[in-house]
């Protein structure tokens, strides 16, 4: 078995072990050493080369929380911004695209736009979720 399998099965082991024990896992918690006797924390194991795994962790919580908001929005609205940010399938359309697919003017869908961001970014600055 590869070394990063092994050193995954013994973090995945470590953490069913102590969830019996207790909910939270810090990512600075001492999991293990390394084959020169280095401890190793979560943090070490689950860094990834491009960015820091706290980034990695508030970008998911943001995306979480601009999915919840965008379910308070209205049906039209939250079409809209799908589309022309491309949430559903990462394919980002023009207003003149989404407004030939909605059967609306152009100029419609920049208002639904317009409208839809401003409420969207209120929600998420006062928001707790």
């Amino acid at each position: 078995m590869p070394p990063g399998n092994v050193i995954k099965s013994e973090i995945l082991m470590h953490l069913r072990a102590t969830k019996k024990i207790r909910n939270e896992v810090s990512l600075q918690e001492p999991i293990g050493a390394d084959r020169e006797g280095n401890e190793i924390t979560l943090m070490d194991v689950l860094q990834d080369e491009g960015m820091p795994v706290t980034e990695l962790i508030g970008q998911k919580y943001q995306a979480r929380r601009v999915r919840e908001v965008l379910k308070r929005l209205g049906r039209r609205e939250r079409k809209v911004l799908e589309m022309r940010f491309g949430l559903v399938n990462d394919e980002r359309l023009t207003q003149r695209e989404v407004a030939k697919i909605l059967g609306i003017s152009r100029s419609y869908v920049s208002r639904i736009e317009k409208k839809a961001v401003k409420l969207l970014s209120r929600e998420l600055s006062t928001d707790e979720l």
